[in-house]
């Protein structure tokens, strides 16, 4: 079969398709990723086909910029200019997917659940799709708070009537992007969508998370798969310093990709391990100057890009912004956490950290040095935060995973 990949354009998400398109290839399929002429370099290193759209207004270079705009700001500013820039990459897949698609004779499609246009356009070609869950599910349930507040679960009626109020202003603030995706359904015929729910598919849905790092469900649908984290090896390794680890408990730090030129958090970072018996690996993935990297306190080993699965291997615990794939990263290793949410959805997996006994977490207003050695410390300490992060590993290692992911994709459409 030849499947086509619709992703929001950032590693979070474009990592788990790229291994799941990997594992396609291997088993015989054809894999195509459709987006912006930035993506373009990056996928076909990876020996994946890539379609190019949405040249005339997203040319080269703009995704850079709207990165670094995501990067300046937090909270809801920051999810706010995200939503902006959703919609507008949902208009250019609305309008020039469907044709490129045709011209490249795709015959199903794999979508990311953060982007409703994909189901739109599959709809509109009348070609079957697998919705893939690559960040925290935002499929709705009555017990369970949306995933981009900080709510923690709760099976009580006020938590319920929370929640529901909670989706309510959720529906309100995405409305730019169901907008877009609504003026389009009309012009295909399709019908309303009546919320996000319902541009998911009704064939399979695919999570990354393990079930036991999810609240406890009762709306889910019967095709939702939890298969943990999809991952491959890289078609390019990463260089990593080894030889300077030098046997102390090894802390590992990092911010992801878009939240990665927090100069000041990895500054709180290092010296709240500056003087304990731990050697910290901060990784920041191009976002820190040599000057700023200078001017850390302590002895952090620092690199820009780091083997992230073969570090934490090694590693006694992490540092982070919770972003999903590095806390996943982590517990697939048994590795405990201190998590600083800072957007997006980050709050809300802050909150399952916390629920399922495997780290702690800290306001970034509250992210003083001295706080976050405090909880270093407890978190290092705490054999039940270490016991409850090696029966994640247990569950992310019997979930599947990649391998799983394209079986059930292949199983959809067969």
């Amino acid at each position: 079969m030849h499947f086509g990949i619709i992703s929001p354009p950032v590693s979070g998400h474009i990592n788990p398709f790229s291994a799941v398109a990997r594992e396609l290839i291997a088993r015989g399929h054809r894999v195509t990723f459709f987006h912006m002429p930035d993506l373009e370099e990056r996928i076909r290193s990876e020996g994946i086909d890539f379609c190019p759209i949405g040249d005339s207004d997203h040319p080269r270079g703009s995704l850079a910029l709207s990165l670094q705009e995501i990067g300046k700001r937090k909270g809801v500013a920051a999810l706010r200019y995200t939503i902006g820039a959703v919609a507008r990459t949902s208009a250019m897949i609305c309008r020039d997917a469907p044709a490129a698609m045709r011209e490249r004779h795709v015959d199903a499609l794999l979508v990311d659940q953060m982007e409703p246009a994909g189901g739109a356009v599959a709809e509109h070609l009348g070609l079957p799709f697998v919705t893939m869950c690559n960040a925290l599910m935002i499929n709705r349930d009555p017990r369970v708070p949306p995933a981009f507040s900080p709510w923690t679960y709760s099976d009580s009626w006020w938590g319920r009537a929370r929640n529901q109020i909670g989706y309510a202003v959720s529906d309100w603030m995405t409305r730019p992007i169901m907008n877009v995706i609504g003026q389009y359904r009309r012009r295909w015929n399709l019908p309303r969508l009546r919320s996000g729910d319902d541009s998911f598919s009704s064939l399979a849905q695919i999570s990354q998370i393990p079930r036991e790092f999810d609240f406890n469900r009762t709306d889910a649908p019967t095709h939702l798969h939890y298969v943990g984290p999809i991952r491959a090896s890289s078609p390019k390794p990463i260089p990593f310093p080894w030889e300077k680890l030098d046997g102390r408990p090894l802390i590992y730090a990092s911010l992801g990709t878009l939240q990665n030129g927090r100069e000041a958090l990895f500054r709180v970072f290092a010296e709240a391990c500056d003087g304990l018996p731990v050697q910290l690996v901060i990784t920041h993935g191009g976002g820190l100057t040599d000057e700023q990297v200078a001017r850390l306190p302590g002895r952090p080993l620092v690199v820009s890009y780091a083997p992230q699965l073969d570090v934490l291997a090694r590693a006694s615990l992490t540092l982070t912004h919770a972003g999903l794939n590095t806390v996943l990263d982590s517990l697939t290793h048994g590795v405990p956490l201190v998590v600083v949410p800072i957007t997006y959805e980050q709050p809300a997996i802050a909150r399952r950290v916390e629920w399922t006994g495997t780290g702690r977490s800290i306001a970034l207003s509250a992210a003083t040095p001295e706080r976050i050695r405090a909880l270093v410390q407890q978190v290092l300490a705490d054999a039940s935060a270490q016991a409850s992060a090696r029966r994640l590993a247990d569950s992310i290692r019997t979930a599947g995973g990649v391998r799983r992911a394209a079986e059930i994709v292949e199983s959809a459409f067969s």
